[in-house]
């Protein structure tokens, strides 16, 4: 049996089930409590920036979705990188990927340890990011089919705490419960739609993104699917269930309480809730925010532990990264040097406990879209698609550069920039030093020839 039938014949995964998965890689912190930042950022308009960043993901989605349902691949965008752009790029973009991963394991881990603070207001951050780093170390540990089931679990539970958050902002709007605050409204004026301008609004959108990033999982899990032909039906089904949960809760926050109440050391919902005297409602659901924030950092941890093994493989990395584990058939080494982006995350927690989520957030958000913007391209040259396709291309690239260019625009988001700009660079140097033949793209048909 050649080793693409292998490949094909492998995975126990339904679609539903890399539903439920992608929702464990996306709904994390980054929404819980990034969203907050959007918020102060531009007001009531944050819901625009959100459909905004919906759109631009499902034009991401769908390019990822027809190379991986055409072309199944295990390194998935990295490799479709390299078919489209050669050794260097797929070099590049897989790296990208594993820093940004890094990025959102150190941006959840902040956000995970300042909202424990809830409760132990005197306990230093690094003791809580050590907490968790312990805990989403044993998660990973054990192995992919024990990842895939805590996953589900988790990813359920925050679909619930979002559901709770809705239904109580429809009892708000319709007085079934008592406040202390102002009335819910919704803005009656562009001005109070827009009440930072259009700089604040153009700032906010590098969160929205943020908040949508972990797409890439149905590209990179494809391969665990019974039926890979799915892979395109799991991923509308994320994006569309994704996009009603933020539009709506979002909509209901911004309409609660102005929008000069939030900040990013609490999530949005529970200020939007602090008028209405639910005592239970902070408590369960800072909590529950804990466990999704927890998910998506134990995702982030898993998937850049598998994908240094993958590019192990394809000698883009040195090769003991490939080697696993006998018992859990997991790699060891590439576990290993992600843990020591966990230990960097908790020292960062430790010497720069004040906007360094903010800071984290940011930077994880660039590299996120400039790995984005090569799947698009990746895909305008493997694939011979309609001229609306690569409209749509166009348009995903510029509302991509459109969220990176706002964050300039802000002070409290330029170092984040700054960071992001690093860590490109030493990409960029590594590939432009890597060495390998490049093969040049076969197009058959409009795809990649197998």
């Amino acid at each position: 049996m050649s080793k693409q039938k292998r490949l094909k014949t492998k995975g126990a995964l339904a679609w539903w089930q890399l539903s439920l998965l992608g929702i464990g890689c996306t709904i994390g912190t980054g929404y819980f409590l990034g969203a907050s930042i959007g918020i102060s950022l531009a007001g009531p308009a944050v819901v625009l920036s959100f459909l905004i960043a919906a759109l631009g993901t499902y034009l991401v989605f769908i390019a990822l979705a027809q190379m991986t349902a055409n072309d199944p691949q295990e390194g998935s965008f990295s490799v479709y990188a390299e078919k489209a752009f050669g050794a260097k790029l797929g070099f590049a973009s897989g790296w990208n990927y594993w820093m940004s991963n890094i990025l959102i394991i150190g941006s959840q881990l902040t956000a995970l340890s300042i909202l424990s603070q809830f409760w132990f207001e005197t306990t230093p951050l690094w003791v809580f990011a050590a907490i968790y780093s312990c805990l989403a170390i044993f998660v990973v540990i054990l192995g992919t089919k024990g990842f895939d089931r805590v996953e589900n679990i988790l990813s359920v539970i925050k679909i619930a705490a979002i559901l709770m958050f809705i239904v109580l902002g429809i009892l708000a709007v319709f007085h079934v419960i008592d406040h202390t605050g102002q009335e819910p409204a919704l803005p009656s004026s562009l001005s109070e739609f827009f009440p930072r301008g259009i700089t604040g609004f153009w700032g906010s959108l590098i969160y929205a993104f943020y908040a949508f990033g972990g797409i890439e999982v149905i590209g990179l899990m494809a391969m665990q699917l019974k039926k890979k032909e799915e892979a395109p039906k799991a991923g509308k089904v994320l994006l569309i269930g994704v996009t009603i949960f933020y539009t709506l809760s979002l909509g209901f926050a911004v309409s609660l309480v102005p929008f000069t109440a939030f900040n990013d050391s609490e999530s949005p919902f529970v200020t939007a809730m602090s008028a209405y005297g639910l005592s239970f409602f902070p408590h369960v659901f800072n909590g529950a925010i804990i466990v999704a924030g927890f998910s998506a950092m134990t995702a982030s941890l898993f998937g850049v532990t598998t994908l240094l093994a993958q590019l192990a493989k394809r000698k883009h990395a040195p090769a003991f990264f490939q080697k696993k584990l006998s018992f859990h058939d997991l790699p060891l080494a590439s576990l290993l040097l992600a843990v020591c982006g966990l230990i960097l995350a908790v020292v960062a927690a430790l010497v720069l406990p004040g906007r360094l989520f903010e800071y984290i957030t940011t930077a994880a958000g660039i590299l996120i879209l400039v790995n984005w913007m090569v799947i698009l391209l990746s895909n305008w040259r493997l694939i011979q698609t309609s001229v609306w396709r690569k409209v749509g291309h166009v348009i995903g690239i510029t509302l991509m550069v459109a969220a990176i260019s706002g964050i300039a625009l802000e002070d409290t988001g330029r170092p984040g920039l700054y960071v992001s700009m690093i860590f490109l660079g030493l990409i960029t140097f590594m590939a432009l030093i890597f060495k390998k033949k490049h093969v040049k793209p076969k197009i058959w048909n409009g795809y990649p020839r197998k």
